[in-house]
């Protein structure tokens, strides 16, 4: 056999073996934690209940959770910049309350969970385990004992900023766009209060959204692992919202974890010019949905939704998404990179990765890549719990 036939048959050899990889079984037995997903406000904003079958309508329901093979996901609870002093976390308890009555009217497929011992317990149980997550430091409204009663709620990570900087900490879309903020960037005296207090309780600190110099001065200041929730790679995408690579390599170093987002404009730097070029087609529609919305998300949305096949021609592919994941594993290895989907919060998401039920993709991509079932056990949730054990230690 020749050099040219040899290769062919060893191409067609490794093909059948990744072919015939059980990932749909490693996939099941692997511990799967997504640590964002947004259908909380997503579902109040369309009137919609978790526990209902939503397929064709949002990324998640409680049954396509299950088909996915999801055992723990942590909930988002969000509200944009229009909420503020005397709304915001008014509104932070209306979401938890919702995810309650969830849990409350299936206990025999949710529970509600808040320590890594509850963790083991939904997970040996087949129920949904359902965390919370804070994302947006303004939903504390500068005040010290709301964050106390969120972590009394359930409220296990929060993220500094959203897309808006609050009193006390800038985030990176106000520090990129060098906004003026009527205060220095970073963190001030409130904001390092507000991270040990963080440490104190075993709430995880999340840096997704925050500005460089809030970055620097919460991984100055943190004595835990903190987490990106939702985040990519600002080498492969450069967009303010992901991480360089001094970012990634001192999150390595604090013993932290990324968790990938699957947003589209995250994902791939072509995918912003496409969008633009996408939304100067329908203006017109989309000045008629800010008259009733004033939000730029909002009206984005809506608009991804209408036209979701002209959409799907600028998604970028989950080969994509992976690149990096495998980005910061050459940074900083496997032990520092897990999933945040950003599932029901996003307009646009790879090709092939369209709700939760497409999930065990992932895991077949990871083992075409040569990824061991040791490391894709980790990156699929093995790492979140560590964080989480670390986070709740010495509380």
């Amino acid at each position: 056999m020749n050099k040219k036939m040899l290769l062919l048959a060893s191409a067609i050899s490794f093909a059948a073996a990744v072919s015939g990889q059980p990932f749909s079984k490693l996939h099941n037995k692997a511990i799967l934690i997504d640590t964002h997903n947004d259908f909380i406000s997503t579902g109040i904003e369309k009137s919609k209940s978790f526990d209902q079958d939503l397929k064709g309508i949002t990324h998640s329901d409680l049954n396509r959770m299950k088909q996915g093979g999801i055992d723990v996901q942590v909930f988002s609870i969000f509200c944009d910049e229009n909420y503020g002093m005397g709304t915001a976390y008014a509104f932070a308890n209306r979401e938890i309350d919702t995810l309650y009555n969830t849990i409350a009217r299936n206990p025999e497929k949710m529970m509600l969970v808040r320590t890594p011992a509850e963790l083991e317990t939904a997970v040996r149980s087949g129920k949904l385990g359902s965390m919370i997550g804070v994302e947006g430091g303004h939903m504390i409204e500068d005040n010290l004992a709301y964050l106390d009663k969120l972590y009394d709620r359930g409220a296990r990570y929060m993220t500094l900023t959203w897309n808006n900087s609050t009193s006390w900490a800038s985030s990176a879309a106000d520090e990129r766009a060098k906004k003026d903020l009527g205060h220095p960037y970073g963190l001030n005296a409130l904001g390092e209060q507000i991270v040990r207090r963080m440490n104190e309780l075993g709430m995880i600190v999340d840096i997704s959204h925050v500005g460089e110099k809030t970055f620097y001065d919460a991984l100055r200041i943190t004595t835990k692992p903190v987490i990106a929730s939702h985040s990519c790679t600002y080498a492969l995408c450069p967009v303010p919202r992901n991480l360089t690579d001094d970012q990634i390599r001192l999150i390595g170093k604090n013993n932290g974890v990324i968790h990938l987002n699957f947003y589209s404009g995250f994902v791939d730097s072509s995918f912003r010019d496409k969008n633009n070029a996408f939304i100067r087609k329908h203006q017109a529609e989309k000045d008629e949905l800010l008259k009733q919305n004033p939000s730029d998300f909002y009206a984005n949305l809506k608009l991804h939704e209408k036209y979701k096949e002209e959409m799907d021609n600028v998604r970028p592919s989950l080969s994509q998404l992976i690149d990096h994941l495998d980005h910061i594993v050459k940074l900083i290895g496997t032990d520092h990179v897990g999933i945040g989907s950003d599932f029901d919060g996003i307009n646009s998401s790879p090709r092939e990765l369209n709700d939760v039920t497409d999930m065990p993709l992932i895991t077949e991509e990871l083992l075409k890549r040569g990824y061991s079932k040791k490391d894709i056990r980790k990156i699929l949730g093995g790492n979140f719990i560590r964080v989480f054990k670390a986070n709740q230690t010495d509380k």
